[in-house]
């Protein structure tokens, strides 16, 4: 089915590969984050490559009101959403006690909050039509604790359980929901984050397109969970009969910058 695809952090990275990818199969895409300039540089070359509508909303998740006010923007266009990408989010590295509490709660805001209330605002109308994705971004951290990254692995722990709690929910109602779960991926993130001289990314990072694709197809497909690669499917089996105490020492060391 064509639909419309809303994307968040759509700027760069991973979000930048998902806008593409729905835009060559002739999607209408909604393009959120907060850097202007970009989102409408990418609305350009999308429109100009294939017949399709992007549309540009330069807004902060980070912000409490702004998912209420994408939901308001969506109305006032008169545009239903068929695919929700929920994309958006950073991490930072360094110990929790050092770290600054303003970043680490913006970061609960996007990681988490936002994506939360984002699905639960447009959700309904996909049930009512009986048809709709829901691919959420997830990570191989959120399945072990992650020290040096406190926060941004327990928020990944919550969108990994989410995403399958709610597949499960959805089950034979039209609309599914996909949790995409990469490792290190070669975006702006860990330099965002901090951490791209860690031993983690040092070690190699996935290229972001092919995760992305990966991503995109397991969502059509309905799957509930994607892990990306061999070795991190590989990694998150072993942590499934590793103890607790070793998979936190081994995070740490990955983790230190």
């Amino acid at each position: 089915m064509k639909g419309t695809a809303l994307i968040t952090g759509a700027s760069a990275g991973l979000g930048r590969d998902y806008a593409k990818l729905f835009a060559a199969d002739g999607h209408d895409v909604v393009l959120v984050a907060r850097r202007r300039e970009q989102l409408e540089a990418l609305a350009r070359e999308l429109g100009a490559a294939h017949p399709i509508a992007a549309h540009v909303l330069p807004y902060d998740l980070a912000d409490r009101g702004t998912p209420q006010r994408i939901a308001a923007d969506l109305r006032e266009r008169g545009l239903a959403i068929d695919f929700l990408v929920n994309n958006a989010g950073f991490g930072s590295t360094g110990a929790f006690a050092e770290s600054d509490a303003g970043q680490q709660l913006d970061m609960i805001q996007v990681n988490v909050t936002a994506l939360v209330e984002l699905t639960r605002l447009l959700l309904p109308d996909m049930l009512a039509r009986r048809r709709g994705r829901i691919l959420n971004v997830g990570s191989t951290a959120g399945f072990q604790p992650g020290p040096f990254m406190a926060t941004y692995y327990a928020t990944k722990a919550f969108v990994n359980s989410f995403t399958e709690s709610l597949a499960f929910e959805l089950s034979g109602t039209g609309v599914t929901a996909t949790v995409s779960c990469p490792g290190a991926t070669a975006t702006e993130f860990a330099g965002h984050a901090g951490n791209d001289k860690s031993l983690l990314f040092r070690l190699g990072a996935a290229d972001s397109m092919t995760v992305a694709r990966e991503g995109y197809a397991a969502m059509h497909a309905g799957k509930s969970m994607v892990v990306h690669g061999f070795t991190n499917k590989l990694g998150v089996q072993a942590l499934r009969v590793s103890p607790r105490a070793m998979a936190t020492g081994l995070a740490a060391r990955l983790n230190r910058a």
